[in-house]
């Protein structure tokens, strides 16, 4: 065989390696959401067969946020202790011990430890793949990103439309359980994509001494306005997803078609997922993209408090759109801040951990003011008011910035 043809024969395999490597951390987001984003749909059936209030029955979402938030502060020792390929193979397991174990531990504390866990092996992944993206893609970080992010959101869709329909045929428990059979799927695809060696990380002693010295990320003030940025754009993303749903049906929608509608909008952020991943190239300057999808998520907030029920489709559809472009855009203008990929997936850790943690708040505040105001009108205008803020924040991070240490 001639030398063409071994170089050639190498390109395909490379080839086929990423394309695997690029399915596999497709089908590991894809398992990031539904054990959330299956509880909406179901809650009034949840709070009548385990007594629940509202408050109580927010924590099924808040935990696992601020579970994710807290997982992704403490990544770094775990990332040098296990690695990256076996830390998201544990949280796949996680994920999918978790779902499991709803059916046969299915009263509050049952259900509250399983959010617990589910949030620990979704932290371990999202904080995760994203360094690996960035190894393993370096020219093609924003588009693979893009592909990642709407996975996450592709997963939230097929759970909420289908959680209503599967609930009366198996009963709310077997639903949220049947998801730990794609999190088992996953963790298998992922031993086989893994064996790329772009999705281990170098010799962490060998980087650290061809580097400079770093510079704590809390001391940083850039890296505090990106907590803020990111908890502020994911509040926006969870309280949707926890309180979309039982909204519709306190204003006496059926339960099914509370879960289309957060399908819906989850299937618009799927699509803002892909026009981000397909323009975001275009546009080095990440401010003009993420205040446009602040405007769509504005329009989307202030017709939940207008005309919920008349506008309902075109209100999601917009929410959506605005929703599921903001989290994307908040990561790559995350990683966009340092060149390394171990210390940008430290800074997307320190980021994630701080603003999940900022997010896991909005489910709960909603919670307590549907316990007490029967209504949740007030949360989307507070909500507002954050990706107003938000906004504001964002114009900062103009083009040229020093890169930070």
């Amino acid at each position: 065989m001639s030398n063409t043809s071994v170089a050639a024969l190498a390109e395909t395999r490379a080839r086929g390696a990423g394309l695997l490597l690029i399915a596999a951390i497709f089908a590991l987001a894809l398992n990031l959401r539904p054990a959330m984003a299956a509880v909406g749909p179901l809650l009034d059936l949840i709070e009548a067969a385990t007594g629940m209030d509202s408050a109580t029955a927010s924590l099924l979402t808040t935990l696992p946020v601020a579970m994710i938030g807290i997982g992704a502060l403490s990544i770094r020792p775990l990332r040098r202790r296990l690695g990256e390929r076996k830390g998201i193979l544990l949280g796949a397991l996680l994920i999918g011990g978790a779902c499991l174990a709803r059916l046969f531990f299915s009263g509050t504390a049952g259900l509250i430890a399983s959010a617990v866990v589910v949030g620990v092996g979704v932290a371990l992944i999202q904080a995760l793949a994203p360094v690996v993206i960035k190894r393993a893609f370096p020219t093609r970080f924003g588009t693979v990103m893009g592909v990642y992010t709407t996975g996450i959101m592709g997963g939230a869709a097929v759970a909420a439309a289908t959680a209503a329909g599967l609930a009366e045929a198996v009963g709310w428990a077997w639903t949220l359980a049947l998801w730990c059979a794609p999190a088992f799927v996953v963790a298998v695809v992922w031993l086989i994509a893994a064996r790329d060696p772009a999705a281990e990380e170098p010799d962490r002693t060998a980087v650290a001494e061809a580097t400079h010295p770093e510079i704590p990320f809390w001391k940083q003030g850039r890296a505090w306005s990106l907590i803020l940025i990111m908890g502020l754009g994911t509040s926006a993303y969870t309280l949707v997803l926890a309180w979309l749903p039982p909204f519709y049906v306190d204003l006496g929608q059926a339960r099914a078609t509370a879960g289309y509608l957060l399908s819906g909008m989850t299937g618009a952020e799927v699509a803002a997922g892909v026009i981000v991943s397909l323009a975001i190239s275009r546009f080095p300057d990440r401010r003009g993209p993420i205040l446009t999808a602040l405007v769509l998520a504005l329009v989307g907030l202030a017709g939940l408090v207008v005309a919920p029920v008349s506008l309902a489709v075109p209100v999601v559809v917009v929410m959506g759109l605005g929703i599921g472009a903001i989290f994307p855009l908040t990561l790559i203008l995350a990683m966009d801040q340092i060149d390394d990929p171990s210390r940008s997936g430290d800074l997307l850790a320190f980021v994630q951990g701080g603003g999940y943690i900022i997010a896991s708040l909005s489910p709960l505040a909603a919670g307590l003011l549907r316990d007490h105001m029967a209504d949740l009108t007030q949360a989307w205008v507070l909500m507002g008011v954050g990706v107003v803020v938000l906004g504001v924040m964002t114009v900062g991070f103009r083009p040229g910035l020093p890169k930070l240490s």
